[in-house]
């Protein structure tokens, strides 16, 4: 992969004018898999950079940009066109995820466009909380948004998250009125974000907007900790387990109940 290492004084310009312009982009990692992120086989990227803090995150290591490799877009999209047949075969496409994708927009904005060009299906992976940075023309765009509405009661959603729960509405608010292809996702964590009021609000968010095709209901896991160990940063969930069977039927049901097809 062709990189660019952050932080070193030389490139700054190059790397705010890039990212401004969407040439390029802080980039994790990416993978190609088949059934998570969308329909068919993903080419998923992973961009750098986070506002939130999640006490669930099992990839701390995105939330800072300067930890990416500054990546040209000439070099996604010729990997791009690469899996083209890969992705009609399969019904794929190309994913843009994090950290958080939209504190990149212009990127996004540019690879998107280009997907549409190829005929390629695109997908948005976010929290919502920058929606407001989502151009009209990258929701052009944008074929489906995983929308991760990850608490529905403010003062939860503050507690898993750090920052307020409103952008994430008034974000799913905008892709309703446009019509967008959403799956809503939703990350169950015993004794975090399990209570009956949560999820019922969750519920009651999310049925109001008749774009939202299917809810995904997500079992916690702690796949994430060593990372968080690596990094020297305190993990909060250390010793939860993930959600029994029983507890996992209800949360779906309470989702179910009102139409919502669920998983």
């Amino acid at each position: 992969m062709v990189a660019v290492q952050l932080g070193r004084p030389e490139f700054h310009h190059e790397q705010v004018e890039g990212h401004r312009t969407g040439t390029v982009a802080s980039v994790h990692s990416w993978e190609l898999v088949t059934a998570v992120d969308g329909p068919g086989t993903r080419l998923t990227y992973f961009l750098s950079g986070c506002l939130l803090r999640c006490q669930y995150c099992h990839n701390p290591d995105t939330w800072k940009m300067r930890d990416g490799a500054l990546t040209p877009i000439d070099e996604v999209l010729t990997r791009i066109r690469r899996y083209r047949g890969v992705f009609t075969a399969t019904g794929g496409g190309v994913t843009l995820s994090g950290g958080e994708p939209l504190m990149q927009p212009a990127f996004v904005a540019r690879v998107f466009a280009e997907c549409r060009a190829l005929g390629v299906h695109t997908t948005l992976d976010t929290s919502g909380y920058l929606g407001a940075n989502a151009s009209d023309e990258l929701l052009e765009n944008t074929d489906l948004v995983l929308l991760d509405v990850k608490s529905g009661l403010p003062d939860t959603y503050r507690a898993v998250t750090g920052r307020e729960l409103a952008p994430t509405i008034a974000f799913g608010d905008r892709l309703c009125a446009r019509g967008t292809n959403v799956w809503a996702r939703f990350v169950l964590v015993p004794g975090l974000t399990d209570a009956v009021d949560n999820v019922d609000a969750v519920a009651e968010i999310v049925a109001r907007w008749p774009n939202v095709t299917r809810v995904e209901v997500l079992p916690f896991h702690q796949m994430g900790e060593d990372k968080w160990n690596r990094l020297a940063i305190s993990y909060p969930l250390h010793g939860v387990q993930p959600p029994d069977a029983a507890l996992l039927e209800r949360v779906r049901a309470q989702f179910r109940v009102r139409g919502l097809t669920t998983f």
